[in-house]
């Protein structure tokens, strides 16, 4: 991934990743149960890369405008405590996290898809959407992932931001010795 120095040094100061849900981590797809219970699919390079950018030093956030249990489930099992699903403003969510955080908007970095996510991305220090973002919504962030949402967006994410910060090499290391 060839980075400008510019969007390095804005990556360079995030403290605090947020991501959005249906069709960020996952395809955006909605499946629903038998019962009516609605189901997620997640990738598990997704999943691996917020680990890892959690063990870089970097905070993970998820706000979602739908509430589920799977998502729930999902967020326990990568150890992300900073989970707001069935938002309906996520300005407000954003800059309540913040403050609750002490980081200003520098410091944080935005994966979304949709006008939705757009309050809050366009404050961010570094923002990103995936491809299957709206045309519209693309030239207000500072970059369009090559994966598509739930198969690889986030893990390029995760991994540019370890990059651009140098802690790559240091996540590395224990799988590679």
């Amino acid at each position: 991934m060839a980075l400008n120095e510019t969007l390095v040094e804005r990556i360079r100061s995030v403290k605090l990743a947020i991501f959005d849900v249906d069709g960020v981590l996952t395809d955006g797809s909605l499946h629903y149960g038998p019962g009516g219970e609605e189901l997620k699919v997640f990738n598990t390079l997704d999943g691996h890369g917020l680990k890892m950018l959690q063990a870089s030093g970097v905070e993970l956030a998820i706000i979602s405008g739908r509430a589920s249990k799977a998502l729930e489930r999902r967020a326990k099992d990568l150890g992300i405590a900073q989970l707001f699903m069935g938002v309906e403003n996520k300005l407000d969510t954003f800059e309540s996290l913040l403050k609750s955080l002490s980081l200003s908007h520098a410091q944080s970095a935005g994966l979304g898809d949709d006008v939705i996510d757009l309050p809050f991305l366009m404050r961010c220090g570094f923002a990103a959407v995936v491809p299957a973002a709206p045309s519209y919504v693309k030239p207000h962030v500072h970059y369009v992932t090559s994966a598509q949402g739930g198969h690889g967006a986030a893990r390029e994410f995760c991994d540019l931001i370890m990059q651009a910060q140098g802690t790559w090499d240091a996540v590395m290391k224990k799988y590679l010795s």
